[in-house]
């Protein structure tokens, strides 16, 4: 008897009236919301304005979605094209079936015109979001929770994930969570990223090539462990070669754009560095007028204080001005009577 296990959800999807709220659906949209939100920060932080990370996300989320579809119909064709299957299925992406591989290539697409629009370097946009897409792709995996799929080998520890359901061929009983797995790998791919970001201040890609060529060693090891249908070559799965080729491209890249590129660009996104000066002068200027305005108040605060004596009426000091004028011209005609009598 099995004393714990990570149970599977009785069903993936729940109706809201007509409206079915799938499970696979809402985690991939939380991902999406979170890439961008880091992503977001990340870009601000080294310059570039807020909002433009969205702003590209629209080209590149859509794209990434269709390339992800693309991946997984033509490495699995068999399950909607074979005999006995509806191609219509092939559509149904909210059945699951999303490659990475393919999600990334056709998303980087997306974003280049994006950045393209914006006259924004796609290394750059790329550094910014990565440990995004690692968080993305963490939450993501969840959705196979809820679909009961991508699985690994039979096992007995207490972490096992107990599979219930027996339609597409699979087998109830308990296995690896591989989704899990993958999961907390791409939290500690996050993790590195922007430790390795801060430190040494990647730029010009690195931090993106970083981010897959760690991506790819574990998903190297999760792939080995799945049981589900795939293509083999040479004993190993498709996604096995396909984590391998894309690991060693990556490397390549840090390696060679470290020596003809090194540090990371001073200026991501142009215009931001004016918008920001110009934000700067306009509160410099508030400033002073506010303390101009507090200059005055003061002063009318301490003409308002003196007491009535200090503080003349206006008729007053006419009066005592022209008593001073005729104190002045007094004073000559004293001085001429005092002569002639002398």
């Amino acid at each position: 008897m099995e004393l714990a296990y990570i149970p599977s959800p009785s069903r993936g999807v729940i109706h809201l009236g007509p409206i079915p709220l799938r499970g696979y659906a809402f985690c991939i949209i939380i991902g999406v919301f979170v890439a961008v939100w880091l992503g977001n920060r990340r870009w601000v932080a080294r310059g570039g304005r807020a909002g433009t990370v969205a702003d590209i996300a629209v080209w590149a989320v859509p794209f990434g979605l269709i390339g992800g579809r693309l991946y997984h119909v033509i490495t699995d064709y068999e399950l909607y094209f074979s005999e006995g299957r509806d191609w219509v299925d092939a559509f149904k992406i909210w059945e699951g079936g999303l490659g990475i591989w393919g999600a990334i290539a056709l998303g980087a697409v997306g974003a280049w015109i994006g950045c393209r629009r914006r006259g924004i370097p796609l290394p750059a946009y790329a550094d910014a979001v990565a440990p995004g897409i690692a968080l993305a792709q963490a939450l993501g995996r969840w959705g196979n929770w809820f679909n009961q799929e991508l699985y690994g080998r039979r096992t007995d520890v207490p972490w096992a994930l107990e599979i219930t359901s027996s339609t597409d061929g699979r087998v109830p009983g308990l296995y690896h969570p591989t989704f899990l797995y993958e999961s907390l790998w791409c939290i500690g791919v996050a993790l590195l990223v922007i430790w390795a970001d801060r430190r040494f201040k990647m730029g010009h890609g690195r931090a993106f090539a970083l981010y897959v060529a760690a991506y790819c060693a574990g998903r190297f090891w999760v792939e080995y462990m799945r049981v589900d249908d795939a293509h083999h070559i040479l004993g190993l799965r498709l996604n096995n070669w396909t984590a391998l080729l894309v690991f060693l491209l990556a490397v390549v890249y840090i390696v060679v754009s470290a020596k003809k590129r090194p540090g990371r660009e001073a200026v991501v996104e142009p215009g931001a560095a004016d918008d920001d000066s110009g934000a700067a002068s306009a509160d410099k200027k508030a400033e002073g007028d506010a303390a101009t305005t507090e200059d005055e108040k003061t002063s009318e605060a301490g003409d308002e204080a003196k007491p009535e004596s200090e503080v003349k009426p206006e008729s007053d000091a006419a009066d005592d001005e022209a008593r001073s004028e005729a104190e002045d011209a007094k004073e000559p005609r004293d001085e001429a009577e005092s002569a002639r009598k002398g």
